[in-house]
């Protein structure tokens, strides 16, 4: 991609950053106030769409989505507790990080 930058006129990426930018900003603002739909509606989809759109900058990560459930600690309790009671690796529960996969069965 960025091979071929130097061949686009400056105007034209200019236009596109802009653009991808007021979409991320429209999405995010979007789900700020629509909250999630019921899993396996038709709004589902485009729920996910609309989300995917608005954590492409990592602005907005939301913890309730359809069919998931968010798991709520006190910021008293420290860190690695959490994770030795959620059975996940160390590290995985920080945020930004995605959610640690169980592993495979044996």
């Amino acid at each position: 991609m960025s091979a071929l930058l130097p061949f686009i006129p400056a105007q034209y990426v200019g236009a596109i950053v802009d653009w991808g930018s007021f979409l991320i900003a429209t999405a995010a603002l979007t789900m700020r106030y629509w909250r999630p739909p019921a899993p396996g509606s038709r709004a589902a989809m485009v729920w996910m769409v609309v989300s995917a759109i608005a954590q492409a900058r990592k602005w907005n990560l939301p913890a309730y989505q359809p069919g998931k459930k968010a798991v709520m600690v006190p910021a008293t309790v420290p860190r690695q507790e959490v994770e030795k009671r959620l059975d996940v690796p160390p590290g995985s529960t920080r945020p930004g990080k995605p959610p640690a996969r169980a592993a495979p069965p044996a």
